[in-house]
């Protein structure tokens, strides 16, 4: 697996004789973090120390049997973190544990030749949120929103994975208002007014819930992964072992580090790229733009019209100067509790028709809302250096510009892969990758 980003770093520190049920607790900790999937710990033998007790502790040579400090230290996903550490701290009786959060640079398999051949289970994640298909959708939506994330698979008793709950299925099959990420943007009370009204529909998982859902074997190549990504405009996939059962999850920014990490230090080709795989090919030139002085009704219609849900700010030479999002309107306009703007967003990321209602009168414009400044790429720059951007800065779209910072395209997570995988060598025939 990779990892890559923020994560919880937990160091505990015991005393060298200090057992657990007859074995040598740092090795007990050991043996449970990796029972239950932890990504790594370091066992370090101190020279000399004290603790609670005041008592030193030496290597002197005249005392080679003294109980020495030990440190556990254990680096892995918040979310394991909070799963495994109850039970480290029911087995130190007699120590010290503090956690802290950290930023990994780099943690991932050795690289190789064909970073997409090698198999899913290699760069998955592993700890999954999951509910079952009679969890009510009120429980699902509030650990959604805790949890922050935008999607939820609904597994069977036995772990077979039955479908998957996305915050779209949520939009078009419960009537809540906006997606998840935009709800910390509405009115107080808004969101406990929707789950009152979720909870009078006594809906479940079972009820709303996409099947049958499209997934990817963990022993698949993370070729297999970008193929279901493409053809189905996914972004993400569950993960399943040979019988169904849901052991991982994998999303298009987890393949875009993963490649990026690879990728790392190599010389930018100089000849000319094949046909698909440069970034003049993969953006689409038709992008939504609005001019800074554009007011919201105008704002809006740009993302309607183009269903991408943001729009190019540019100035009247097509300079870039920023974007404007969806989330950008419900984050800073004042007229974010607005009941048109509220619905039209609704309609906008349901796959609704618009719904032609007024929005009220005001004097913010596209400057005043928009995100600046914008991360962009230069047409001739390679795809390494756009996956590195998407990846370094954590956005889905760059502005393409020329050599004059002029708006012409735009370039998408899904383009990205899609180029990776043509310019991927072909895979040897009867090559299976263990």
């Amino acid at each position: 697996m990779q990892m890559q980003g923020k994560a919880h770093r937990v160091a505990i520190f015991i005393g060298e004789h200090s057992h657990y049920q007859g074995k040598p607790l740092y090795l007990a900790v050991l043996d449970y973090l990796r029972k239950e999937g932890a990504l790594g710990a370091t066992v370090l033998r101190g020279i000399a120390g004290f603790g609670a007790h005041s008592h030193m502790h030496t290597a002197s040579i005249v005392d080679l049997s003294t109980d020495l400090p030990i440190v556990v230290i254990w680096v892995d996903l918040p979310e394991r973190v909070e799963r495994l550490l109850p039970h480290i701290r029911k087995m130190v009786d007699d120590g010290l544990i503090i956690l802290e959060e950290v930023d990994v640079v780099q943690y991932a398999p050795g690289r190789g030749p064909d970073p997409l051949g090698r198999p899913v289970r290699d760069i998955m994640r592993t700890e999954i949120l999951t509910v079952g298909p009679d969890t009510p959708v009120t429980d699902i939506v509030a650990m959604l929103l805790e949890r922050g994330y935008r999607s939820i698979p609904v597994v069977e008793e036995d772990g077979r994975l039955a479908g998957l709950i996305t915050d779209g299925d949520l939009l078009q099959r419960t009537g809540l208002a906006a997606r998840l990420d935009l709800q910390a943007g509405l009115a107080a009370g808004y969101l406990q007014r929707q789950l009152a009204e979720l909870r009078q529909q006594s809906a479940h998982a079972r009820d709303i819930m996409t099947r049958p859902v499209i997934a990817v074997r963990h022993n698949d190549p993370i070729r297999a992964a970008v193929h279901l990504m493409a053809d189905h405009r996914l972004k993400r996939l569950p993960v399943t072992d040979e019988a169904d059962h849901l052991v991982g999850w994998i999303s298009r920014i987890d393949i875009l580090r993963w490649v990026e990490y690879h990728q790392r230090g190599e010389e930018p080709a100089e000849e000319t790229p094949r046909s698909g795989v440069s970034v003049a090919e993969l953006m689409y030139a038709n992008v939504p733009t609005v001019q800074p002085q554009a007011r919201l009704d105008e704002i809006l219609h740009a993302l309607e019209t183009s269903r991408r849900r943001r729009a190019v700010v540019v100035d009247s030479q097509r300079h870039v100067l920023g974007i404007v999002t969806d989330g950008d309107l419900l984050r800073r306009s004042r007229h974010a509790q607005h009941p048109s703007l509220v619905n039209r967003l609704r309609a906008l990321v349901s796959g609704q028709k618009p719904i032609a209602s007024p929005l009220p009168s005001g004097d913010e414009t596209a400057a005043d809302l928009m995100t600046t400044p914008a991360v962009t790429i230069q047409i001739d720059s390679t795809l390494p250096e756009a996956l590195r951007l998407m990846v370094q800065h954590g956005i889905k779209r760059l502005p393409v510009v020329d050599g004059q910072g002029r708006l012409v395209g735009l370039l998408g997570r899904a383009s990205v892969l899609h180029g990776l995988l043509q310019s991927a060598p072909p895979q040897e025939e009867g090559g299976d990758e263990a």
